[in-house]
C-alpha cells in the first residue's frame, strides 16, 4: 500500500473487539458481525470487475420488476449462507419475493439489501449493502421500524465503509484490506445539523407533486429565490452512497412518490431499505420522514412495499417538509 507522509501505523481497535467490549455476549452483536464479515468477499468481488467474468450479467427479476444482476444473486445467496451460519431465524431480501427461514430456533430475524444500487455496477459508482435485524416475534417483518434492534450499511466505494448501530449511537468504520477485517474510525458520530448540499433525481422533476416541484426550482435559483441560498446537487443512484456522504458532510436526500405508473409511492423499499436508513440516521441526529410521518414510525403493509424517502440533516428535512407543506396549502388556497 502506497504510504503518505503523514501516515501512521493502523492501530485502531478491530470491530470484533469492539463489539466484545461494549456487546459482550449479545446474539445481536454476533449478527451484526457476521454480515459485516461477509461483505469482505462482496468487496474483493467488486474490485476484480469483470476479470472474472461480468457481475452486471443480467440474470432475472426480482419482486420488484427490477433486472437482477450477477452480484444481485450472488450477494444474496452469500448472505442466506453467512445469517443460516449466524443462527438467524429468517430473513427478508430484496432479491427473495418470500421470506427465507433459516433456523426455526433463532431468536433474530434479518432484513437485507444485499446489493443496493446495482444498475451502476461496473462503472465505479458507489454501491451498498443495508440491512436490520429485528427480534424473531409472531409478526416477524410486518412491524414499524421503532421494533428494529441493530442496523448497519456497507458502502461499496474507494474505501469500504461501515456505519452500524445497536441503539446506543451510530458509529463507523473501515475495511482494512491488509488483514481482512472493519476497524473502528469514529464512535457516537453526529450528522450535521445543515447543509447546502442536497441529492434528488431532477430527470423525474416533471411527474413531481406541485410543491416538490417548486421546491426545486427555488433551489436552482440559489440566492435569488425565494430559498436565499445556493445550493449543490449530487446524485449517486445509490441511496447508500447517498446516506454514507450525508452522514458524513450533512444534506438532504429526497425521492417523493410521482405520477409515474408504479412510482405513486416511491421507489424505495420501506422494511430494507428506508427503515435502516432511518434507524441509522435517527441515531446520529438526522431525520428521516416519507413526507408526513417519520419513516421508524410506519406499519408496513407488504413485505416489498415501496415509500417515498427523505432523509438528512435535521434542519434541511424540516426546510424540505415545511416549505412543501406551505406551497402545497398556497396551491390549494
Amino acid at each position: 500500500m502506497l504510504k503518505l507522509p503523514n501516515d501512521t501505523d493502523i492501530k485502531a481497535e478491530t470491530l470484533k473487539a469492539y463489539l466484545a467490549r461494549q456487546h459482550a455476549a449479545s446474539d445481536t452483536a454476533s449478527v451484526l458481525e457476521a454480515i459485516a464479515d461477509a461483505t469482505g468477499a462482496l468487496a474483493d468481488r467488486l474490485a476484480a470487475g469483470s476479470l472474472p467474468g461480468d457481475p452486471g450479467e443480467v440474470v432475472g427479476t426480482n419482486e420488484s420488476g427490477d433486472r437482477q444482476k450477477a452480484l444481485d444473486v450472488g450477494a444474496h445467496l452469500h448472505m442466506v449462507e453467512a445469517l443460516r451460519a449466524a443462527g438467524v431465524r429468517q430473513l427478508l431480501s430484496e432479491e427473495a419475493e418470500e421470506i427465507i427461514l433459516l433456523n426455526p430456533d433463532g431468536t433474530l430475524d434479518v432484513a437485507i439489501d444485499p446489493i443496493d444500487g446495482s444498475g451502476s455496477i461496473g462503472t465505479g459508482a458507489p454501491l451498498g449493502t443495508l440491512f436490520s435485524i429485528l427480534p424473531a416475534t409472531e409478526q416477524g417483518f410486518l412491524c414499524t421500524g421503532r421494533s428494529v434492534i441493530a442496523a448497519g450499511y456497507v458502502a461499496f466505494g474507494h474505501s469500504t465503509d461501515l456505519g452500524f448501530s445497536l441503539g446506543n449511537g451510530l458509529h463507523l468504520a473501515v475495511f482494512d484490506r491488509a488483514e481482512g477485517t472493519f476497524r473502528m474510525l469514529r464512535e457516537n458520530h453526529r450528522v450535521p445539523a445543515k447543509s447546502r448540499t442536497l441529492a434528488f433525481n431532477a430527470s423525474n422533476a416533471r411527474h413531481w407533486p406541485e410543491a416538490v416541484k417548486r421546491f426545486s426550482e427555488d433551489v436552482l435559483k440559489g440566492k435569488e429565490g425565494r430559498l436565499g441560498e445556493n445550493y449543490n446537487m449530487r446524485w449517486l443512484a445509490s441511496a447508500v452512497g447517498e446516506f454514507h456522504r450525508i452522514l458524513l458532510q450533512g444534506g438532504l436526500f429526497f425521492y417523493p412518490g410521482d405520477q409515474r405508473p408504479g412510482y405513486e409511492s416511491g421507489r424505495l423499499r420501506l422494511i430494507y431499505e428506508a427503515i435502516p436508513i432511518a434507524f441509522l440516521i435517527e441515531q446520529g441526529g438526522g431525520k428521516a420522514t416519507d413526507g408526513q410521518s417519520p419513516i421508524l414510525d410506519l406499519m408496513p403493509e407488504s413485505l416489498h412495499q415501496n415509500i417515498p424517502l427523505i432523509f438528512g440533516s435535521p434542519e434541511n428535512v424540516d426546510m424540505f417538509i415545511t416549505y412543501c407543506a406551505d406551497r402545497a396549502q398556497h396551491a390549494e388556497g
